[in-house]
């Protein structure tokens, strides 16, 4: 067979957010001497790679937390579900003779996304549940099927999940140990127990599979966070888009 000569694959991914309280979840809150930072999607996504990265090397420590985000972003996507069926059963009581469009915003912020994890885009998928979330709360509260104590109840309790989502990896560091270092009781793994603690013995006995380790990890690669610069200074208390 001839050799073709072939490129690389390469897909162009573009996540569009609508609301601001969706793209301060993404950026975040840069440290301040007045506040203290908060960590947003685009980090978290950073870490998660870092992950990924650890696991395909044989880090068992990476293999634990990728473990750990992946039982998190399950208990996530449970909660918004739950909301997104309440919005659904509030939506059912608009009279068949009013017409309702999506509630979306003129110009909202695009981002694009060359690369991740799949725990990245996981987590990716529950922003944008958020995001239409709320862009479905604030429409139902706007056309009196809710009053505000509910708009400001599901925003918070999905924000406040995503946020805890995200700060939950900060603690995550590549060990540079395997788990030849732990059956041999070596320095390497003494080193890693005095500076990340023991690994559960299910960790050590059974790795994970590699589904979230391709051969090859790329680096991740985002662009566009400027365009959600406008977006920093909101109130997180605001429910007007």
């Amino acid at each position: 067979m001839a050799d073709l000569n072939l490129g690389a694959l390469r897909s162009s991914i573009q996540l569009t957010i609508h609301t601001h309280h969706a793209a301060r979840l993404w950026s975040g809150r840069a440290h301040t001497e007045q506040e203290r930072g908060i960590i947003g999607l685009n980090i978290f996504l950073s870490i998660v790679n870092k992950m990924s990265r650890g696991e395909a090397l044989g880090d068992p420590y990476a293999d634990y937390w990728i473990l750990e985000t992946r039982s998190k972003l399950d208990s996530v996507d449970i909660l918004l579900k739950s909301i997104k069926e309440e919005i659904k059963e509030i939506y059912s009581y608009v009279p068949e003779t009013l017409s309702l469009t999506d509630n979306l915003n003129v110009q909202p912020a695009k981002i694009t996304i060359f690369a991740g994890s799949p725990l990245g885009f996981s987590a990716i998928y529950l922003l944008t549940d958020f995001d239409e979330i709320v862009r479905k709360a604030i429409l139902a509260c706007h056309i009196a099927l809710i009053d505000r104590e509910t708009l400001h109840r599901w925003i918070n309790a999905g924000a406040h999940a995503l946020r805890s989502l995200f700060a939950m990896v900060l603690p995550y560091q590549y060990s540079g140990a395997k788990r030849e270092d732990f059956i041999a009781k070596n320095a390497v793994a003494r080193a890693a127990i005095e500076k990340f603690g023991m690994l559960p013995q299910s960790i050590l006995d059974a790795p994970t599979s590699q589904t979230d380790a391709p051969e090859e990890v790329p680096e991740l690669v985002i662009e566009g966070e400027e365009s959600l610069a406008q977006f920093d200074e909101a109130d997180d208390s605001e429910e007007k888009e």
